[in-house]
């Protein structure tokens, strides 16, 4: 499985600087304000960056100020490396941005390397400096190896963020029935997912339809049916067990509406998945019941994807084992990364759930 190996960040944000190395899963546990979202933060920059919104996306959160750890005063460049562990040997991602005119960031360095296993060197390929938005695609439509490569990988490190059910939430609006290959961040797309599963992927979809009835058991089916101009429109309507009525998106409560969102998303066919998937908070609004269904899906996803996820309930880290836990801390005013010693909590494990240990500060990630 190729996955992302180790991560070091320098300058963004809280991470003054750390390096992570990274399994297949991977469960992020800290205080409030230790730095997790920061870390989430990163991965979702590396999507706008792919997306060629680089710019756009650093004017939108603060400008470069607040981005660099305390500002350009302090911090004037952010650092990064992606390590990739593939079949034949090791891809890495690096960049340097530097601050600019007008409080942005452009790239000092950008760089691409292979290193084959079995070979004393990597290839190393320079895409230059002074650019705005990575030159990573223009490179892969060059033909140079590396660049295909990565941007490949970079692309498959996915960010999803199911927190906003409002009203005016995109998941509770018709999608276009098309747009069915790759799940969205906000799961905007979802409807023409699920319609793409029920046309051709019949057991994946059963599957997702059955897993939705565990935590939420007056849900039947889901109702999809393309409507508008040319059945171009689709949206996500349901059918209640009890009545023969279509409800819509907007009869669905908060909760249910995300735990369908994670259920969907890791219940995908397994090529359809993202190589890295990225989730802050999944417990947001979730049953007790349904925090342990979506641990049993994250735990079952990282036998054939990585996944990473952020949490602050101790009864969903009850569903993980001390090897999956990442600890983030504030030490003095940056963020650091720490992984338990797994045989110092034998002892503690024996009598207590992980969720009681970390409770009790005895792995840290707990307030000061």
């Amino acid at each position: 499985m190729e996955r992302l190996k180790r991560i070091k960040i320098k300058g963004f944000r809280s991470i003054k600087e750390m390096t992570l190395d990274l399994c297949p899963l991977n469960v992020l546990i800290g205080a409030n304000g230790a730095g997790k979202s920061n870390l989430i933060s990163f991965f979702k920059l590396v999507n706008e960056l792919m997306g060629g919104r680089l710019q756009q996306h650093i004017a939108a959160t603060g400008r470069a100020t607040a981005n660099l750890y305390f500002g350009p005063k302090i911090t004037p460049q952010l650092e990064a490396e992606m390590e990739f562990e593939v079949e034949n040997g090791t891809d890495i991602y690096r960049m340097r941005l530097f601050h600019a005119s007008g409080d942005s960031l452009i790239f000092a360095e950008e760089t691409l390397s292979f290193h084959q296993t079995g070979y004393p060197q990597p290839r190393v390929a320079s895409l230059g400096a002074g650019h705005q938005e990575t030159r990573i695609g223009d490179k892969a439509e060059e033909g140079e190896p590396s660049a295909r490569v990565l941007r490949r990988l970079l692309n498959n490190c996915r960010v999803y963020h199911f927190h906003d059910t409002s009203p005016t939430a995109r998941i509770r609006h018709y999608c276009y029935v098309g747009d069915n290959r790759w799940l969205m961040p906000d799961a905007a797309n979802l409807a023409a997912i699920l319609y793409e599963l029920k046309s051709h992927r019949e057991i994946e979809y059963r599957r997702i339809v059955e897993t939705v009835r565990q935590v939420a058991p007056f849900f039947e089916d889901f109702d999809l049916d393309p409507t508008g101009p040319g059945y171009r429109d689709i949206i996500l309507n349901w059918r209640h067990r009890n009545s023969d009525l279509v409800f819509g998106p907007h009869q669905l409560s908060d909760g249910t509406l995300r735990a369908i969102c994670l259920i969907s998303l890791l219940l995908q066919p397994k090529e359809n998945l993202p190589y890295l998937i990225v989730v802050d908070e999944p417990e947001l609004g979730l049953h007790p019941y349904a925090l342990k269904v979506i641990a049993s899906l994250i735990r079952a996803a990282s036998g054939h994807t990585q996944v990473l996820v952020s949490t602050q309930s101790s009864a969903f880290l009850d569903n993980f084992e001390s090897e999956d836990i990442v600890v983030v801390e504030r030490n003095g005013e940056a963020t650091e990364f720490s992984r338990p010693d797994s045989e110092k909590l034998n002892a503690w494990l024996d009598d207590y759930l992980l969720g009681e240990v970390w409770e009790k500060n005895i792995i840290g990630g707990g307030p000061h």
